[in-house]
């Protein structure tokens, strides 16, 4: 079983509008509400892929029934702790030219007796998992290693653990050595210290990553596909041209691909097809961490993976 760990999930808001102008009254031509956060767009596609997983972190209040009842809708199981405060509303607005704009809220206030139920049940979860996928930012209160934590606790199960944050989070993360990280260039600045100037520069500060003990670093290079260190394999990722409708939560799309091809024992080729795939395909569909199953089996022939 894969448990997907999204500390700060959302209602997300999606408006359609014409165009966004300062100052002025514009109105929705449609308007659509999710059950949100990376972690959720991880859990959706691992889902669709037809995997067994459980969604965890915090919800309160209407918003935080709203998004259980939503997962409960598409067949997703979930397991929160319930807090006293409101789940998050994150609002993005698609204009005809097909830009998103987002402003998210910062998230509720946990209390550190929250916080305690959580970790128990995160250890509860542990036991019955393979893996462990962990999106997106913390709401307040909650220390910036508590990434670190919970990575140490699945190693000593030896689970796998796959993170995909950022700042602080992911910076005190990486020192618990995750199995999988997906860093941007600036983060991989971050990281490493070390300026990115180039693919030269990309190349080393993965290396570096991996050979520090975390097992696959996975870099994006947007249109140009990825590269990929797995346990000191470097590979060079393509990716077909695709017709891109909304790019955002293609990130979260890829991770759910990986979740599953390690969940399933694929070798290392196939868990990057699989998960190139799921990213590309959620690109080409106007909703967000989501994919079409044949869509992926097709782009999935068609990513081309180069040993470097």
């Amino acid at each position: 079983m894969i448990t997907i760990v999204n500390l700060n999930a959302s209602v997300d808001k999606r408006y359609e509008i014409e165009d966004i102008v300062k100052g002025k009254v514009m109105r929705a031509r449609a308007v659509e509400n999710t059950a949100g956060g990376k972690g959720l767009h991880v859990a959706n596609v691992a889902h669709i892929l037809g995997e067994d997983i459980v969604a965890t972190g915090y919800v309160g209040g209407k918003t935080g029934e709203f998004i259980e009842d939503k997962l409960n809708e598409i067949g997703i199981k979930s397991n929160f702790v319930k807090i006293k405060a409101d789940t998050r509303e994150c609002l993005a607005f698609i204009t005809d030219d097909l830009v998103q704009t987002e402003v998210l809220e910062p998230g509720p206030a946990v209390t550190l007796e929250e916080q305690n139920k959580f970790a128990k049940l995160y250890d509860e979860l542990l036991d019955n998992s393979n893996v462990i996928a962990a999106s997106g930012s913390a709401p307040k209160n909650v220390p910036k290693n508590i990434y670190a934590e919970l990575i140490e606790k699945a190693n000593k199960k030896n689970k796998k653990f796959l993170l995909d944050t950022s700042g602080e989070l992911l910076k005190e993360g990486i020192k618990a050595k995750p199995f999988l990280i997906k860093p941007n260039k600036d983060e991989l600045e971050m990281l490493t210290g070390k300026a990115v100037i180039d693919e030269k520069d990309i190349i080393s500060h993965v290396k570096t990553l991996n050979n520090s003990g975390i097992k696959c670093v996975i870099v994006s290079l947007g249109a140009g596909g990825s590269l990929v260190c797995f346990d000191g394999k470097l590979f060079r990722v393509t990716i077909p041209k695709v017709h891109a409708v909304n790019p955002v939560g293609s990130g979260d799309s890829l991770v759910g691909g990986f979740a599953v091809g390690i969940e399933r024992g694929y070798n290392i080729e196939k868990i990057i097809a699989l998960g190139t795939a799921c990213g590309t395909a959620n690109a080409m569909i106007k909703e967000t961490g989501w994919v079409e199953v044949n869509t992926v089996k097709d782009i999935m022939e068609k990513v081309k993976i180069q040993r470097m």
